[in-house]
């Protein structure tokens, strides 16, 4: 017997129609960055090579798409089974966010044509951090496919499929944990490679792939509370707080690993007189601190921790946190250099806002249509 039910509502809804007008924007401004270029739509230039596509749909996007990481670290390694059925929804979104940025990487191409050639082994620099991330995260849509299939099998009505993946589906399970954790700390080894253009308080050397790593699995939880939450309020559905709230004890340790880091690093290599240096990167230090420092606060408390809307206000913090650190560290205080300055364009933005709206819709059918969210009663 199935844990899990498609959402009995219908797919085209207003909210829907109005995300696929956005859409439809981003795509015809997506269409002229392939018929004339980059130039014709960004604002990138010779010192920032990359704009928004990257660091949004990328370095940010996939971090936002790790709850399905955070919960196979959690129900399959840490032995938490109770959090399975949490499991199917944060595999769909894991699926669509890091689709997004598949697709944000091919965006970003100057030569988007010769994609292909990432995966010719002679033209491949085995020495290459980006490299190992762009295989990394190929490999990774692939496996999230796999975990996501069962889904499909069952609405289709296929048991005996199904039944035969579960036979291997151990080993997807396990490089579905390998990978992440492969290129999202790959992903604080880039920053290790653009040396002093990164702002001394973001470059923190041999920490970096960690600090990468913590702020991923934390944001992995946090989109897994602020979907469980926003399912139960759109679609008129049970809530999960008593199961978010116990995923809420996980992410203190988390939260508390990575400030201890941290500042422990700022502390020791004496950059502590930069936060107050009064610039642009002590604002945004101050800024992204207190968004780590206020989840922190909800979550060691047990009566906030057991409220709903507080548990949400505290993973939508967490997420604007991880985000935040990732965009000071590429884009916000990255210095390439006098003379260069970058600020996306219009139809730059539009192009990963339609993209977004896509995830979006996709995400909806998908509920609706398909067996991911778990059995529950209407609210």
């Amino acid at each position: 017997m199935s844990h899990y039910q498609p959402v009995e509502r219908k797919v085209f809804t207003v909210p829907f129609m109005v995300l696929g007008l956005i859409a439809m924007v981003g795509l015809y401004f997506l269409a002229q960055r392939f018929i004339f270029g980059m130039g014709a739509v960004t604002n990138l230039n010779g010192g920032y090579a990359w704009g928004i596509w990257v660091v949004y749909d990328i370095v940010v996007g996939t971090a936002l798409a790790c709850g399905g990481y955070a919960l196979a670290l959690t129900v399959y390694v840490l032995n938490k089974g109770r959090y399975h059925p949490l499991i199917r929804a944060a595999v769909t979104a894991s699926l669509l966010g890091y689709a997004l940025g598949g697709v944000g990487a091919f965006v970003d191409m100057g030569r988007w044509f010769q994609f292909y050639n990432i995966l010719l082994p002679w033209n491949m620099n085995f020495n290459s951090v980006m490299l190992e991330v762009g295989l990394c995260v190929m490999t990774y849509i692939l496996v999230l496919f796999v975990e996501f299939m069962p889904a499909v099998f069952e609405r289709f009505g296929r048991k005996d499929w199904t039944h035969r993946l579960n036979k291997v589906l151990f080993l997807f399970i396990a490089l579905g944990i390998l990978l992440p954790t492969m290129h999202q700390s790959s992903l604080g080894s880039m920053l290790i490679a653009m040396g002093h253009k990164v702002h001394p308080l973001w470059q923190s050397l041999h920490l970096q792939p960690l600090l990468a790593l913590l702020t991923a699995i934390t944001m992995g939880f946090a989109i897994v509370i602020f979907e469980a939450s926003f399912s139960a309020v759109g679609f008129a559905r049970n809530t999960e707080t008593k199961l978010l709230s116990g995923l809420g004890k996980g992410i203190v340790g988390l939260i508390g690993a990575y400030l201890i880091f941290r500042f422990g690093e700022i502390l020791l290599r004496g950059k502590l007189g930069l936060i107050f240096a009064g610039d642009l990167g002590s604002l945004m230090f101050v800024i992204e601190t207190a968004l780590f420092v206020f989840p922190l606060a909800v979550l060691l408390s047990p009566r906030m921790r057991e409220d709903g809307q507080m548990l949400l206000y505290a993973g939508v913090s967490l997420l604007f946190a991880g985000a935040l650190y990732r965009f000071n560290a590429y884009l916000i205080t990255m210095n390439p250099g006098p003379g260069y300055s970058y600020f996306p364009s219009f139809p730059e933005l539009m192009v990963t806002v339609g993209l977004v709206a896509i995830e979006i819709m996709a995400y909806l059918v998908i509920v609706k249509k398909l067996p991911v969210l778990p059995k529950h009663a209407r609210a």
